[in-house]
């Protein structure tokens, strides 16, 4: 199994490339402890999706280290990477999205797979629901997708808002929408409102969100460059900003009912960098994690 981990972005409200900010007393990164814990689920290579001009900072500091442990491959966020016939504003800077971001990692994934940000601490037994998902499928499986899900109150941040798609499914556990929302503690409740509009109404704590972990039949890569078209051309004439979302695509997949995504739900605790004042909170908990056994002390033997 692959594991893809998206980190071109380049952190903008936390101040830097916080891909290769030290996060403990050993400079272990955030996306070390993600490595530790995927390998430990069962993936056996890990993909790291990154800048081209980022890549001898990235390979120094982060994959000379884990490729002694695991297999490791590079593909990268270029704006170019795009269906023929079309061509991006020269001056565009922002990334195209989560879907453009995988296709342009379509011709190194050799096999079904995960993907999750760099920058997100998702839990060992949120890589273990991934990994048994994926181990499940039969070979050659397609439109078989899942969202590995939390619960809200799993996912926020003292400091701000953050963004969460908000799930919806069946009786089966099967995905029917996905609302990208904003969510922000108020007191001791969670409030959510859909990014496309609408008012801000509180949600229960343990309503199940996306935190962008999906598991994908490695099909996806085919259903994104087919629907790639589509979506430009729908989007012309705001080429300079759209963005080619996973999860708006999946929505597409499930409602033409070329895919179905299951909803797995986890009891992981999210911890993230979204603001650099959450830094401090994250370090205590990780250091907790490991004084209660979670991760070896030696923090995987690296340093």
């Amino acid at each position: 199994m692959d594991l893809l981990i998206l980190a071109a972005g380049m952190g903008s409200r936390f101040g830097g490339l916080k891909q290769i900010e030290p996060f403990d007393d050993k400079r272990n990164f955030i996306i070390d402890y993600s490595i530790f814990d995927a390998k430990r689920a069962g993936f056996d290579r890990v993909v790291f999706l990154i800048k081209e001009e980022n890549r001898q900072i990235f390979e120094e500091t982060v994959g000379s280290r884990v490729a002694k442990y695991i297999d490791v491959a590079y593909a990268y966020q270029k704006l170019d990477v795009v269906p023929e016939g079309y061509e991006m504003p020269k001056d565009r800077v922002k990334p195209l999205g989560t879907a453009q971001a995988i296709y342009c990692a379509k011709d190194v994934l050799n096999d079904d797979f995960a993907i999750v940000n760099s920058d997100d601490f998702y839990g060992a037994d949120a890589f273990a629901v991934a990994a048994k998902y994926l181990s499940s499928l039969p070979k050659g499986s397609k439109g078989k997708y899942a969202n590995i899900a939390y619960y809200a109150k799993n996912t926020m941040t003292k400091n701000g808002s953050v963004k969460r798609g908000i799930l919806e499914f069946d009786d089966k556990n099967i995905l029917t929408s996905l609302v990208e929302s904003k969510l922000e503690w108020r007191g001791e409740d969670i409030y959510a409102c859909p990014l496309d509009g609408g008012d801000w109404k509180k949600i229960p704590s343990d309503s199940l969100v996306s935190m962008n972990m999906f598991a994908f039949s490695k099909d996806i890569l085919d259903k994104i460059g087919e629907y790639f078209p589509a979506f430009l051309d729908a989007n012309k004439g705001h080429w300079d900003d759209c963005e080619y979302l996973i999860p708006t695509l999946v929505g597409e997949l499930i409602e033409k009912g070329e895919a179905t995504c299951e909803v797995l739900s986890t009891d992981a605790v999210w911890y993230g960098v979204t603001y650099r004042e959450d830094k401090p909170e994250v370090v205590e908990s990780l250091a907790k994690l490991v004084e209660r056994g979670d991760y070896p002390s030696d923090r995987f033997g690296r340093n």
